[in-house]
């Protein structure tokens, strides 16, 4: 069994504990990515049906996605920290920042979506294959 995935907010507020491989490991250039980072691509650990805890409350904010997914986003509501995300119609996915990791250097990704959406000025590493959109299945 592999190692749990763990971190949090970065006052320690919100704490996680992941236990299992996320399905893909990704940095997304929607604009609401943009904009929830503050910057032009937001990275994502996604996992899919894994053992989750979460401790702390976060406060959450709901949108609809450039592809017309509803999200919530969770963040502490004492730093502000982004750290993860869930769907309302798929709640066995559950996403994390790679910055909320405890040892964020287990972020590898794999793979840049909605590139329609992004800026000259976000350089991402040119190996990584790439979606206009988000890539199906």
């Amino acid at each position: 069994m592999s190692k749990s995935y763990t971190g949090g907010c970065a006052c320690g507020a919100i704490r996680y504990e992941i236990s299992g491989e996320p399905a893909v490991m990704v940095d997304c250039q929607c604009r609401q990515c943009q904009r929830d980072s503050g910057t032009g691509h937001q990275s994502h650990l996604t996992f899919v049906s894994a053992d989750v805890t979460v401790e702390g409350g976060a406060s959450q904010w709901q949108t609809i996605g450039d592809g017309g997914t509803v999200k919530r986003r969770a963040f502490c509501p004492t730093c502000g920290s982004s750290v993860y995300m869930t769907f309302p119609d798929m709640p066995d996915v559950f996403i994390v920042t790679p910055a909320s990791l405890d040892d964020p250097s287990r972020y590898k990704p794999q793979l840049v979506s909605w590139t329609v959406a992004g800026h000259a000025w976000d350089h991402l590493d040119p190996a990584l294959q790439k979606f206009d959109r988000m890539p199906t299945t």
